[in-house]
């Protein structure tokens, strides 16, 4: 006879006295545990998502959040590079346009010229260092990493609640149909292949994009 009252999460016990011996076995074993509410059966798939699943995605997330704030630098070399000339170094179509002094990035607003040899030297480092800063780029860098690593985790989140809503309820309408005793270990199967399933949309598209 079902059971109305609420089973406590995990409930697992030895599944072995389910399938051994297996001929002339009743239907309920003692010992065995066993879920009838549609309800529990969706909290039981959600709990065993949430363990299986979350996990890999926060994983994802702290390498999200660290790669975003501490970004790789690029790579010192020791010997000079040297560029490989065309092969149709006269031709218009391979020829490098002559570069104006306003295209130039290290200029200041306004300046068309660069400074002659007889200015300060320590004009061009100002101009330099006022291209190359960025304002409250450690800041906007951090606040970025966030929003990446809430968004890992709230998505992953909010993929076990609505996987585990139609595993759930699709278990539980197959087993009243057939009016079948669920084990709880139904809902720990559930709730693995779910996450395995999305283990495989992890990886390798989401850890190529990070």
């Amino acid at each position: 006879m079902p059971d109305s009252t609420s089973v406590p999460w995990p409930s697992l016990y030895n599944w072995v006295i389910e399938v051994y011996p297996i001929q002339g076995k009743a239907a309920v074993q003692p010992g065995g545990v066993y879920l009838y509410d549609s309800h529990e059966i969706f909290r039981f798939t959600l709990y065993w998502t949430l363990v299986f699943y979350v996990p890999a995605y926060v994983l994802c997330a702290i390498y999200a959040f660290l790669n975003v704030t501490f970004p790789p630098r690029p790579a010192t070399h020791t010997r000079p590079r040297y560029r490989l000339s065309s092969s149709f170094a006269f031709s218009p179509y391979f020829r490098v346009p002559p570069a104006a002094a306003a295209d130039i990035p290290l200029m200041a607003p306004g300046q068309h010229s660069s400074p002659n040899p007889g200015t300060d030297p320590t004009l061009a480092l100002v101009y330099q260092y006022r291209a190359l800063w960025k304002p409250n780029e450690t800041r906007s860098r951090v606040t970025l990493a966030l929003l990446v690593f809430l968004a890992f985790v709230v998505f992953s989140v909010a993929g076990a609640v609505v996987g585990s809503a139609v595993i759930g309820y699709v278990l539980a309408g197959l087993f009243k149909a057939g009016d079948f005793n669920m084990s709880t270990w139904i809902p720990f199967l559930g709730g693995l292949l779910q996450s395995l399933v999305g283990l495989l949309g992890l990886w390798p598209s989401v850890v190529d994009i990070i």
